[in-house]
């Protein structure tokens, strides 16, 4: 008779989540702790586009399709690159053309949380110190003095600066030399019309002298935006005064002059609420030996650069391979040093990617490799 181990994953962003949902159908019960006091602590990002052998294959395992269609955004999958002059150089004509639907990253974790029975996830639990007992299990503890434990598994999902990691891996997530100052703009198709239109159903792209603006449509008529450098780590915090949003909307206008009014009123209509996202990456091919009682997914793993959306799909797709392997496996021990084995090269070709896009961007031939990257997903869309 096969004996489940007791499972604690550390992090509730989508992967971890995916992991637990999936574990849960297999009969096999784990605690999510989360760091966040409750679900609405803080907005969770962006919109994401989920990738039918990941993502999306995540959803149909999880057994949440139906509700998942509710909150997908099937026509917002357009794509437009433009010049600094605003000239059009890719345009996808239709925008629920394949299927990488995008749905907004808070919606998912709400789908995701609904799923999961009551008490599974454990808010106010930032992870300090995990202490391994004689027997081979883990303690865990948590800046709130409270303390769970022992756990026969261990699963870091927590994000790039992981407090799981170091105990299977000495690196560290390094600067990729870009920077991305984050602003947003309200009821876009009812304030903004010109923008609505300029944005279009998806994402729209802008590059010049060196730098880049990415708009893309979220749910409810926000359009999330990024202005992008390719500077030092410090460089945002001496060049802008967060403290004061008008002198943070004047400068990204003074940064990008020489662009299209069209393109420079995102800043000018943008609310108030920017952040400084300095891009960081793990090496590609990060991995680690084995160890008893612990392992790592999504970004905790692999953290990449956002440049082709791999992040989350990756996260999820090792949410898929480790439960599956969780639940076949009669020596649970095994079963987590197979989907090591499996995550290690399954992600290498989307690190490499990821690296290559974020090494090229703004270069004298970014815009090119922009260009063939969207004709590319076109390509494999129809």
């Amino acid at each position: 008779m096969q004996t489940h181990p007791r499972i604690a994953i550390v992090g509730a962003g989508p992967g971890g989540l995916a992991l637990a949902r999936l574990l849960h159908l297999s009969g096999i019960h784990a605690t999510v702790f989360e760091r966040e006091e409750n679900a609405l602590a803080r907005p969770q990002g962006g919109t994401l586009d989920l990738h039918e052998d990941s993502g999306l294959l995540a959803v149909q395992r999880a057994g949440l399709e139906s509700e998942f269609l509710r909150i997908a955004r099937y026509d917002d999958q357009g794509s437009r690159l433009l010049d600094k002059s605003g000239r059009v150089l890719f345009e996808e004509p239709d925008s629920s053309a394949g299927n990488r639907p995008e749905v907004d990253r808070t919606a998912l974790r709400d789908m995701l949380l609904a799923s999961l029975p009551a008490g599974c996830v454990q808010w106010g639990c930032a992870l300090v110190d995990m202490r391994l007992q004689e027997g081979g299990q883990w303690n865990v503890s948590f800046a709130n003095g409270g303390e769970a434990g022992p756990f026969d598994l261990v699963v870091g999902a927590d994000g790039a600066w992981s407090r799981v990691r170091p105990l299977l891996s000495p690196y560290k997530p390094q600067y990729s030399g870009l920077t991305f100052i984050e602003f947003g703009i309200d009821d876009v198709d009812r304030s903004h019309p010109a923008i609505a239109q300029l944005v279009g159903r998806g994402k729209l792209e802008a590059q010049g002298d060196g730098k880049e603006i990415i708009a893309q449509r979220n749910g409810n008529a926000h359009i999330r935006g990024y202005a992008i450098f390719r500077v030092p780590a410090d460089w945002a915090s001496k060049r802008f005064d967060f403290s004061s949003p008008a002198t943070v909307r004047s400068a990204l206008i003074d940064e990008f002059s020489g662009y299209a009014d069209a393109i420079i009123d995102l800043f000018r209509a943008s609310n108030d609420q920017f952040v400084a996202r300095p891009i960081h990456a793990l090496p590609v091919g990060h991995c680690w030996a084995p160890r008893r009682g612990l392992t790592l997914l999504g970004d905790a793993a692999h953290l990449m650069s956002p440049f082709g959306g791999e992040g989350v799909n990756a996260a999820m797709r090792d949410a898929v391979e480790l439960a599956a392997s969780l639940a076949q496996e009669n020596d649970w021990t095994a079963a987590v040093t197979h989907y090591e084995m499996q995550m290690f090269e399954r992600v290498v070709e989307a690190a490499e990617g990821s690296a290559e896009a974020a090494a090229v961007q703004m270069s004298h031939v970014g815009e090119a490799l922009t260009l063939a990257h969207l004709q590319e997903h076109r390509a494999g869309a129809s």
